[in-house]
């Protein structure tokens, strides 16, 4: 069976597809309702009504009105609702009022000429993503997503994203485009950061900003060696980094190891659609249906062989103490409940 059928019958809650729905994005304290009883109309140069670019169905409308129903529609409506449940759960419970700055929005990438926005979560296919994105605004400079190298992939003047834009311009765009992020298993994706950053002897800069500091502050009897080069960081020091409230108080996360909910603001941003690694050419490619570009346009697929998987997860948890592994999964217990991740089985929690 599926994994994307498997998640629909794992929910816990009346399955239902909403065909008209309205949604609200709330960004520097404008409030904004979209309804998807009307096409998306936009202003052409010459003044004149028109929907839809090139006289096409925006994604927007294939999404929430599409053509023919599918289990795929049904399941992306259940994601959204389970972000929208855990968002209003969570506001009943936090007094804290959080509003969005342009700087919070540099994780949101931009095609205009789909009238599309993707939130970039690293080790979540992000160099892949970040790949199509650029065939999809590239105005035909690029045509094979494999073709570009990685390190080009994360140059960022080759992408814009949302917070170049002004204030309105960033409204106009969170209300019009269709906007979307994939997410992983929490702490698959914390080992897969861990693993890439800490343990390759290349990543020299997170060493030396990160590892050095880790190792001063969690390693009793640490060598000058490891203090000065902080290259042999353990995966029992680098949890104890990020549960130490000093951590939280000093800086915010790096982005491979920040939040989804940091990274994206899913309670102030409505997405449209919540990919999930586990179904990751399926959701991708849907994705790229609904942009009009499916026909043309595949998302990359290769098995990596060093890929961080569940079970490599589960070796990694082995020696880190059931307290520790409560108050991580304090740290991203919004991911795990907002994207229906369930609590691993490995854990000890207290």
């Amino acid at each position: 069976m599926k994994p994307a059928v498997l998640e629909v019958m794992r929910m816990n809650r009346v399955c239902r597809m909403v065909l008209v729905t309205s949604v609200g994005s709330f960004i520097l304290v404008i409030f904004y309702f979209q309804s998807m009883l009307h096409p998306v109309m936009r202003r052409n140069p010459f003044g004149m009504d028109i929907c839809c670019r090139k006289g096409s169905r925006s994604p927007l409308q294939e999404l929430y009105n599409p053509t023919q129903l599918s289990n795929t529609a049904i399941l992306h409506q259940i994601r959204r609702d389970q972000v929208t449940d855990t968002c209003r759960a969570n506001s009943v419970s936090s007094r804290k009022r959080r509003v969005l700055t342009p700087n919070d929005l540099k994780h949101l990438v931009v095609d205009e000429d789909h009238e599309m926005i993707y939130c970039y979560v690293p080790k979540v296919a992000c160099t892949n993503w970040k790949r199509v994105m650029m065939v999809l605004t590239g105005r035909g400079k690029y045509s094979d997503p494999m073709e570009i190298p990685a390190n080009e992939a994360h140059v960022s003047s080759n992408l814009k994203t949302l917070n170049q834009y002004s204030i309105p311009e960033i409204n106009h765009r969170l209300k019009n485009y269709m906007k979307f992020l994939f997410v992983r298993e929490p702490f698959e994706r914390l080992v897969s950061a861990y693993r890439n950053k800490f343990t390759q002897k290349y990543n020299t800069s997170f060493h030396k900003r990160y590892g050095t500091k880790i190792v001063r502050r969690q390693r009793k009897n640490a060598t000058q060696e490891a203090l000065r080069k902080g290259d042999d960081v353990k995966f029992e020091e680098f949890v104890a980094y990020l549960i130490d409230p000093h951590t939280q108080r000093e800086e915010p996360f790096n982005e491979h190891w920040q939040t989804v909910y940091s990274l994206c603001h899913p309670c102030h941003i409505h997405y449209d659609l919540i990919g999930k690694y586990e179904t990751l050419e399926e959701d991708s490619n849907y994705v790229l249906q609904l942009a009009g570009v499916g026909n043309y346009l595949k998302f990359p697929t290769y098995a990596k062989s060093t890929r961080t998987t569940d079970e490599m997860t589960t070796e990694f948890f082995q020696n880190i103490s059931s307290l520790h592994q409560t108050q991580l999964y304090e740290v991203y217990k919004l991911d795990f409940l907002m994207f229906n991740y369930s609590v691993p089985s490995y854990l000890k929690l207290e």
